[in-house]
């Protein structure tokens, strides 16, 4: 694409996440993630049904009658979003590749963090980190990030879950709520994700695609993986061939959902062809 296509291309993304983040996802977002902790705000006369252990004895005293201090919550939080840019995720038997619903992802939590004035990062990962922007505040800020999410050519087609969150634990030092979104079709990054998940808060958003799920059956085909380049002459036809490839892919599917609660980071499931709307906010509501 050239620059004229990717302006558009980020401004028809902003405009339908933005919508999202506005009207769906920034309250559920506000209530999900808490802040760092309390701050003192200012001071107030009691009230009828206000705790006694807020009363503010040094006021009181200098009024003669009965003062509180009020907390807000401290908000201000960063987001760290890290996004698979590996061979798989140009993956695509519907309307939409992995990686356009990853992007779509990405911006409505980017959006939903600004309007919270969240600081928002961005790590892109195949085998290696591809890319990483620190976080920073502003739409100006959020664009670009939608704008690499679109057009970053990614050097290696690999994946390495585990590498991306030992760099996380590395590069960030304070909390942060993080969005791993991948297909996770990825093994041994239980030790990784147990070291980043007591310091941050995860959640692994999983991307797939229907036609991951089950190996139709279409005779002689030539299959090429899209992550080692890889061609083989699969015999489809084959049931024993068809549920060799279904249990493989449904342990990768349960070493994520296990994983992932072993270590006490939270997990969303969303079909390329499902409204991740739907899976998100339910996801929100359930914390």
């Amino acid at each position: 694409m050239d620059t004229k296509d990717i302006l558009k291309k980020v401004r028809k993304i902003e405009i339908k996440t933005r919508r999202l983040s506005d009207h769906i996802f920034s309250g559920e977002y506000h209530t999900s993630f808490k802040g760092r902790g309390m701050t003192f705000s200012e001071v107030r006369q009691y009230q009828f049904g206000d705790d006694v252990r807020a009363i503010d004895w040094n006021v009181t005293a200098r009024y003669n009658e009965p003062y509180i201090k009020v907390f807000e919550e401290e908000r201000e939080l960063t987001m760290m979003l890290m996004a698979d840019v590996s061979g798989s995720e140009s993956f695509g038997t519907k309307s939409q590749f992995k990686r356009e619903i990853v992007t779509e992802i990405a911006a409505t939590m980017a959006f939903s963090a600004t309007q919270n004035n969240d600081k928002i990062g961005l790590i892109l990962f195949s085998d290696q980190i591809e890319l990483f922007i620190p976080p920073k505040k502003g739409k100006s800020h959020v664009l670009r990030i939608i704008r690499e999410l679109i057009e970053f050519e990614p050097k290696s087609k690999k994946t390495d879950v585990a590498q991306a969150l030992k760099f996380l634990s590395g590069v960030l030092k304070k909390k942060a709520i993080v969005f791993l979104i991948s297909d996770f079709m990825a093994a041994d990054y239980e030790h990784t994700l147990k070291i980043a998940a007591k310091k941050h808060d995860i959640t692994g958003v999983r991307v797939y695609d229907p036609r991951e799920e089950q190996m139709p059956n279409l005779g002689l085909v030539n299959m090429t993986d899209a992550e080692t380049g890889q061609t083989l002459l699969v015999n489809t036809g084959s049931k024993q061939v068809r549920l060799e490839y279904e249990k493989y892919y449904q342990d990768k599917v349960k070493y994520f959902k296990e994983t992932f609660s072993r270590c006490g980071a939270g997990t969303v499931s969303t079909r390329v062809d499902e409204s991740y709307v739907t899976k998100l906010l339910g996801y929100f509501k359930s914390r």
